[in-house]
């Protein structure tokens, strides 16, 4: 097959992908080396364009981990995770605000303009999107030792979601990018996990796919061994593989945002590599996909 011929036949393998997307709504967390290498950063812009012209609805949420990390190494302060989870005092809240939502937040925007399409950018607290709550100290468990509750310090769980502002947004044709920083009800800033919010807010917008792109092929039956990738899950096949450990730190809050999804009315979660190439368009548009699908 010549190379014309061969670009037509992609076309064609996408047509019913694009046909039975038209109109819907796609969560995708943006985070990981998509977000940090200049040249996935331009693929992913490009891509979020095109799926907006094909008539989705993307609505991006994005995280900051390494930035936030970054900063706060610079500013003598030494990053602490539970369960993936960054504990946060409230110079590390103050810290995480002006990353994600005057630094990151305006970049994403900014190059999804300058490919063509048309970006908003907002944090939780915009029109009252996400009302929070402190979470619950986490249990944290070492091997051979007493498991202990770590208090996280101002890190949020979503207890509210008003997606009215986004519904008003995407119905105009612009592509919602939302940072993962909320307030709760006394107006405190509170830090939320950006995997964890991907979840509830596709549940809230009634999304037919949530996407997350990570660092990984996807979930490993051997965390150690990228060639046992495992294509399809179900809820409870990933419950037993977590207490298992066999899905361990950063990788379980991405999980636990596929459940809260899956639970919430989504039809498929899908967690894929987003180093490769144009990873969201081979997910979307291609008969085999790629990464971990995980269903209810």
């Amino acid at each position: 097959m010549d190379l014309a011929g061969e670009r037509a036949s992609i076309l064609v393998e996408a047509l019913p992908y694009i046909r039975s997307f038209f109109g819907k709504t796609v969560v995708i967390k943006y985070g990981g080396s998509a977000m940090t290498d200049s040249l996935l950063r331009k693929m992913v812009a490009t891509d979020l364009t095109l799926l907006r012209y094909v008539g989705m609805n993307p609505v991006i949420v994005h995280g900051g981990g390494k930035e936030i990390t970054d900063l706060m190494m610079r500013l003598g302060k030494e990053p602490v995770f539970v369960n993936g989870l960054r504990v946060t005092d409230a110079e590390t809240a103050e810290i995480a605000e002006m990353v994600l939502t005057g630094k990151i937040n305006k970049e994403i925007v900014s190059l999804i303009n300058q490919s063509g399409g048309k970006a908003i950018g907002l944090s939780g607290k915009d029109a009252c999107l996400i009302t929070a709550a402190k979470v619950e100290p986490e249990k944290c468990c070492s091997s051979g030792e007493k498991c202990q509750a770590v208090d996280l310090g101002y890190v949020g769980t979503v207890t509210k979601i008003d997606p009215g502002v986004i519904d008003v947004i995407a119905e105009a044709g612009f592509i919602p990018v939302v940072s993962p920083v909320a307030a709760d009800e006394n107006g405190i800033t509170l830090n939320i996990n950006a995997d964890h919010l991907a979840g509830s807010l596709a549940c809230a917008l009634k999304a037919d796919k949530l996407i997350m792109l990570t660092d990984v092929e996807g979930i490993m039956s051997d965390p150690k061994d990228a060639s046992s990738l495992i294509e399809e899950l179900t809820i409870d096949e990933v419950k037993e593989m977590t207490e298992d450990r066999q899905i361990v730190t950063g990788m379980i809050p991405k999980v636990e945002a596929c459940v809260t999804a899956l639970q919430g009315g989504v039809e498929r979660t899908h967690i894929i590599d987003g180093r490769r190439p144009h990873a969201l368009l081979l997910e979307m548009f291609t008969d085999k996909g790629i990464g971990t699908m995980i269903l209810k």
